[in-house]
Formats: structure tokens, sequence, C-alpha cells
């Protein structure tokens, strides 16, 4: 009898792997028609969502400055990455939500009260860091950047460099802004106690202010623009972590 059920036991396992491999491919599915469907949209008011793209840059141009295309193509696969990039930053709730309901049937009932508030303010701090990076930090380094005059040069950026660098700018901040969500990951999961991120405090301060200084121009407004963002985001990140260990500990 026992050798019938461990017989059995192989083939449960793999009905259960298909099965998982098929949800994984239903959901995958769901989110590139989203994807699609979002591009779609947005692809027709590409070159306008890339002229709002480049406003931080082109209030600060000289008056005998523009952007340029080097390459024939230029022109249009630009607004074409914008969109689609765009496309996967408003899908980001979708997303998200696929993965969640994924996972979920294998989390305990206190972890699924968990996961789902991270998982809503995961999106909304990487909003805001993006928010952050274009409406405080862009008019700042496009300022300082075009206040650089060299004789005999005139200020031409290629719009396929432009779109890299502030697509990276604000992946980066949105990544930025997810220290509160890490914080309490980490804690959560007993990585690290809040006693010693206490006592990492200083070197967080420090570490903030070194990010602002290696990210942002070297001028110390927009350092402190960066670090103090950084420094309040571990504070409050810090600050949830210690009542969801008091509740925890009121719990048991």
């Amino acid at each position: 009898m026992n050798t019938q059920e461990d017989d059995q036991l192989p083939d449960e396992t793999e009905q259960t792997f298909i099965s998982h491999l098929i949800e994984v491919r239903s959901r995958l599915l769901k989110i590139v028609v989203v994807v699609l469907v979002i591009f779609l949209v947005l692809f027709y008011f590409a070159t306008d969502l890339y002229s709002w793209l480049a406003q931080p840059l082109l209030r600060y141009l000289p008056e005998n400055a523009s952007m340029i295309a080097t390459q024939v193509a230029s022109p249009f696969l630009a607004p074409f990455k914008l969109a689609l990039v765009l496309s996967i930053f408003v899908a980001i709730p979708f997303i998200l939500y696929q993965i969640w309901a994924f996972v979920a049937p294998g989390l305990y009932k206190h972890e699924k009260k968990m996961v789902l508030p991270l998982l809503i303010s995961s999106t909304l701090l990487f909003y805001g860091g993006a928010a952050f990076a274009y409406y405080v930090i862009f008019p700042i380094i496009f300022q300082f950047f075009t206040s650089i005059q060299l004789e005999g040069v005139t200020q031409m950026t290629d719009i396929t460099e432009y779109l890299d660098f502030v697509l990276k700018m604000i992946v980066a901040f949105g990544i930025v802004f997810e220290v509160p969500v890490a914080i309490i990951l980490l804690v959560r999961m007993g990585v690290i106690s809040v006693e010693s991120l206490n006592e990492k405090r200083p070197y967080v301060i420090v570490g903030s202010f070194v990010l602002g200084m290696l990210i942002t121009p070297p001028d110390v407004v927009s350092q402190i623009l960066l670090a103090v963002p950084v420094w309040l985001l571990f504070e409050l990140g810090l600050f949830v972590a210690k009542l969801i260990a008091r509740n925890q500990g009121d719990r048991e």
C-alpha cells in the first residue's frame, strides 16, 4: 500500500508543477495583453509624450541650441521606446497584482495581510520617486549642465541619448524610493533587526549624502534634495518596522 502511494507522489508533483506553469503562462499572457493595450493608446501620443519628457532640458537650453537626431530612425524609435517603457510603468499595479495573485495561495493568512499593503505602497513609492526625479531633480541637473558654456561649442543633445539618461534616472529614483519597503521586508524576514538599524542610522545618513553626490550634479543644493528624502524614507521604513515588530510581540 505504501508502494502505491509512493508511486502516485511523482505524478501528483508533476501535475502540480504543470498546473503552476499553466498559471504562470496565463498571468504572463494577461500582463502582455494589458501592456500592449496601454502601449497602443500611448503610442498615438508618443511625440507629445516625448516633448513633455524633454521639457526639463528644453527649458534651460541656450537660445541657439536644440535637440538633434543623429540617426535616421531616431525620430521614430525614441518616441516608440518611450511609449513602450511608459506602458510598463503604467501597468505596474496590474503586474504586481498578478504576481500577488500567483503567490497568494501559498501564503499564510497573516502574510497575505502584509503582502498586499506592501505591493500598494511599493507601487506608490516608485511613482513618487519617478515624479520626484522629473519635477525636482531634472530641473536642477539640466540647469547646471546647460549653464556650462564652452567657447565654440553649441549644445545639441541627441534625443536617444537624452531618453536613455532620463529613463535611467527615473528608474534609479523609483528604486531608491523603495527604501521603506526594503527595510520592512528585511526586518520581517529576520535578516536585520530594528535595533541594528537604529545603530546604523549615522552610516545611513552619510550614505544618503554620498548617494546624492554620485547621482546629482556637484552642488550642495541638489545633493541635499536627494539625500534628505532618502534619509526620511529610511526613517519611515524604520518606524513602520518598529510598529510591525511591536504588534508581532503583542500577539506572541
